[in-house]
């Protein structure tokens, strides 16, 4: 297996909304506008955010990165979820079937979510060819090493292939804090 470094990326609590959504929290026909552009192509951060409210915790101007979805999904981290007093499962993005939901709220509007509250699985981006190189394949389960002054091994890291992506590890802050692992930094896969 090749040795070769992959960028991580530590993504914080964000949101990502649909159409329908966005037309009720910001107004009708309201486009998300590009406060900057994020490592994956056509991805972004948004000017744009919104409130996350529960009945027992809340969290202030969470960002929303685009492009719009399909779904609306918020993606937290365990600490997050802790403090909105939520139990989401763990699950490859875009997965909200029977999650928790939560109150969105914007600048126009209100969105009562009955679900779409995710911690997203820790994963890996990469091009086929990357997965060739790597000799991995989507969906695949692998770890990865985290080196560093409190260099760890993740166990349960997602291998997603797809032409559109940019060779990089996903994890969240949580995960990132334990491992004393930065935007930046790099990793390493290891096979199981």
């Amino acid at each position: 297996m090749s040795a070769k470094q992959i960028p991580a990326g530590i993504s914080a609590r964000h949101v990502h909304v649909s159409r329908e959504h966005l037309n009720i929290l910001f107004g009708e026909g309201y486009q998300l506008t590009v406060k900057k552009e994020l490592s994956q192509p056509g991805q972004y951060a948004s000017n744009e955010q919104v409130d996350i409210i529960t009945e027992k915790g809340s969290f202030k101007g969470v960002r929303i990165l685009g492009p719009e979805r399909k779904n609306t999904q918020i993606e937290v981290s365990l600490s997050d979820a802790m403090k909105l007093g939520l139990k989401p499962p763990v699950r490859d993005s875009g997965d909200v079937k029977n999650s928790p939901g939560v109150t969105l709220v914007g600048p126009k509007g209100t969105v009562e979510l009955a679900e779409g509250v995710i911690v997203a699985m820790r994963h890996i981006h990469m091009t086929p060819a990357d997965a060739a190189e790597f000799g991995v394949s989507d969906k695949e389960i692998v770890q990865v090493r985290c080196g560093g002054e409190r260099g760890l091994i993740f166990d349960n890291v997602l291998i997603r292939v797809n032409d559109a992506f940019a060779l990089e590890m996903h994890l969240d802050t949580d995960e990132g804090n334990a491992a004393m692992c930065k935007t930046s930094d790099t990793v390493e896969l290891i096979k199981k």
